[in-house]
């Protein structure tokens, strides 16, 4: 009896860790449906457990419940208050559309005093920008790949600022420079990716270090999910994602015995830049054909990389067009008073992270596979075996129907002699 009771306490403990780990990770999606439905999953698992047991088993239960409650309540609380953004500085990278262009809004509107780099002064974007907002806003022509710009962005912050620190960083600067398989992509794409995605940040994040720390403030920085997770066809953008998410995680480490908070923001399929734009894709696609060797182009097939353009053109364009999760997400980062080292933003990505962390690989990579690039041809080498192989295989059928019919023959000649 001893003995059961142990192993089932046993049980209990790691299920307890189980749900929950997974409780936390949900109720940090932003998906209003999901904590219910884990929960509901989650107390049917223990009750099926505690169906025999009485009162130590309850309380079991109870305290459980009361984590998960305390947990959420504690991150509503965090929500509904604030600190006050009077004073404060925040410098965001990648202003000319997007995430950056609209977080630049949103917060000049709370009163945040920000810089904002573009690429272009002259470009629609920034003309919005100093139509749109407050005097308080700054614009700064900046290419994060050039040494020479982030300083130069460094010194004009520093003038402007005078003695005071800089509250927040949000780098958001960033694109994705390839599609296709990852030995398609060209190393020219995987180079431009790290120049941009990690180098780039990783050059303005040190830069501004010092008066963050001074201020004892924030950086947040906009990753993907493609740096954590093997999405097909994102070789080259999520190696550069990835490097990024670690770079992040280590600051925040190093950072919290000076006060700093460090948040990454990680969102779902939302519709910016030039993802969207079929100039584009058609573009990249010519550029991958004009310079892969012959040897690739002839075994995978130029319409099976078209199609690879085509099903990329088709899921920037059906992407969600309202950034509000990610600049709410932005918002809360600079201004709760304990923002999460991780957000979740946009439908989904929560419970995309929750597969992957629990299930099987076989089942979570089937998972990423339906979600994202639905590939209908196979390499044209592939067709080429496959076809050699039903030939073969159709071959081997009609020699083998042709040795039994022989031998029944055969049977039947030996039959009608005797």
């Amino acid at each position: 009896m001893e003995d059961c009771a142990l192993s089932f306490w046993i049980y209990m403990g790691v299920m307890s860790m189980f749900v929950g780990g997974a409780v936390k990770k949900v109720l940090a999606s932003h998906i209003s449906a999901v904590p219910s439905l884990v929960a509901w999953l989650a107390a049917t698992m223990l009750l099926e457990r505690l169906c025999s047991l009485c009162l130590p088993a309850f309380l079991a239960l109870a305290g459980l419940c009361a984590a998960a409650y305390c947990l959420h309540g504690s991150r509503q609380t965090s929500l509904a208050t604030s600190l006050p953004t009077e004073g404060k500085a925040v410098f965001i990278t990648g202003c000319d559309t997007g995430f950056g262009h609209a977080a630049a809004k949103r917060l000049d509107a709370l009163g945040f005093e920000v810089f904002a780099t573009v690429l272009d002064l002259a470009g629609e974007g920034a003309r919005e920008l100093m139509r749109c907002c407050s005097p308080r806003l700054t614009l700064l022509r900046v290419d994060i790949t050039s040494a020479q710009d982030v300083q130069q962005a460094l010194l004009d912050t520093k003038a402007k600022l005078g003695m005071r620190g800089l509250w927040g960083l949000v780098n958001n600067a960033g694109m994705c420079y390839n599609f296709g398989d990852a030995e398609l992509s060209l190393m020219s794409n995987y180079r431009s990716c790290m120049e941009l995605n990690f180098f780039g940040t990783l050059s303005v994040t040190k830069a501004f270090l010092p008066l963050i720390r001074q201020a004892k403030g924030r950086i947040v920085t906009i990753s993907s999910p493609s740096g954590d997770q093997p999405f097909p066809c994102l070789a080259a953008y999520g190696a550069s994602k990835a490097a990024l998410n670690l770079f992040t995680n280590t600051l925040r480490h190093e950072l919290e015995p000076w006060g700093v908070k460090v948040s990454t923001i990680l969102p779902a399929a939302f519709r910016t830049g030039l993802n969207s734009n079929s100039e584009y894709w058609e573009k990249q696609y010519k550029l991958l054909i004009q310079n892969i060797s012959p040897s690739l182009l002839e075994e995978y097939g130029e319409d099976y990389m078209r199609e690879t353009k085509d099903l990329f053109l088709s899921y920037s364009t059906t992407a969600l067009r309202d950034l509000s999760p990610v600049i709410n997400t932005i918002q809360e980062a600079l201004v709760s008073p304990h923002p999460q080292s991780r957000y979740y933003a946009g439908p989904g990505v929560g419970l995309m992270y929750l597969i992957n962390t629990y299930l099987p690989s076989c089942l979570s990579d089937k998972f990423l596979q339906k979600l994202f690039i639905k590939k209908q041809i196979m390499p044209r080498l592939l067709r080429k075996e496959s076809t050699l192989d039903g030939k073969l295989h159709s071959l081997n059928n009609n020699n083998n129907n042709n040795n039994i019919s022989s031998m029944n023959n055969n049977n039947l000649i030996v039959t009608r002699q005797k």
